[in-house]
């Protein structure tokens, strides 16, 4: 279930939400990045810590993370394994103190995400997976349960998980080809998180996102039986241009449905 470098990182993650539940309880000041999204000291000392981790782990291993000055592609682009890190994925919400922000992990192989690490610091969640070894979910210190990601039955509802703030005309249309639908609004990956465990079958995202923010919950997804697709319905991969944006994508929880003849 868990080799001793999954166990690592789960060990790390968990102790940068220490660092995050640390300044999540005190009076902490809000800087902004040249894009308008907001930065904290949390951020950073998240980023500092997971990125020293795993230096120390794996030391040959580069680190690719939200929080540092962004590298070339002509440089990444000879990278066959990476880690890639979002050190607080859901800002905003940590802002708002809903408990909605994960710490976000990833270990990208020949552009494609092998390990991947989603912990919830406010909950004690820690969602887990590596390549061909299943996904799974531990709540606080008991023992890892699996995950499975649901199948949709045909005529059923659609329970979808969709973004909190990033509603678009695009999102809509999507919306707007289902009768029968019940939408959930989440922050951060943990909407890849919830189709993993089997309790909504599709999280649509129009609105542009960074490949920190998907890598790790596209792992977990794919080991309790789900997929992320673009709108051509091929597997998202991972630094393959210079932009570190997808444009668009779906995952889904029963990849064997062809859910993306609802791309408009």
């Amino acid at each position: 279930m868990m080799n001793s470098l999954l166990l690592d990182i789960v060990f790390l993650a968990r102790q940068a939400g220490k660092q995050i539940l640390s300044q999540y309880h005190s009076d902490f000041t809000v800087a902004y990045k040249a894009d308008s999204s907001p930065v904290t000291v949390a951020d950073i000392a998240a980023h500092a810590f997971i990125c020293n981790g795993l230096q120390q782990l794996t030391p040959a291993i580069p680190v690719l993370s939200e929080e540092v000055d962004e590298v070339s592609f002509e440089e990444r682009s000879h990278w066959s394994r990476y880690w890639l890190v979002d050190p607080l994925d859901g800002t905003k919400e940590f802002l708002e103190k809903n408990g909605e922000f994960t710490i976000n992990i990833a270990l990208i192989e020949e552009n494609m995400p092998v390990l991947g690490v989603i912990y919830v610091p406010v909950f004690d969640f820690c969602y887990f997976a590596k390549n061909n070894g299943g996904a799974f979910k531990q709540i606080m210190q008991q023992p890892p349960q699996p995950l499975h990601a649901r199948l949709w039955k045909k005529d059923s509802p659609i329970t979808m998980t969709i973004s909190r703030r990033h509603g678009v005309a695009s999102l809509q249309n999507f919306l707007n080809q289902f009768s029968a639908l019940n939408l959930i609004r989440c922050g951060s990956a943990l909407k890849f998180c919830w189709l993993a465990e089997g309790f909504a079958d599709l999280y649509p995202r129009f609105s542009p996102t960074c490949e920190w923010d998907t890598a790790a919950g596209q792992c977990i997804l794919q080991e309790a039986g789900g997929s992320v697709v673009d709108h051509r319905g091929e597997i998202l991969r991972y630094n393959i241009k210079p932009s570190l944006c997808h444009t668009a994508f779906l995952a889904v929880g029963d990849k064997t449905h062809h859910w993306c003849t609802y791309f408009i």
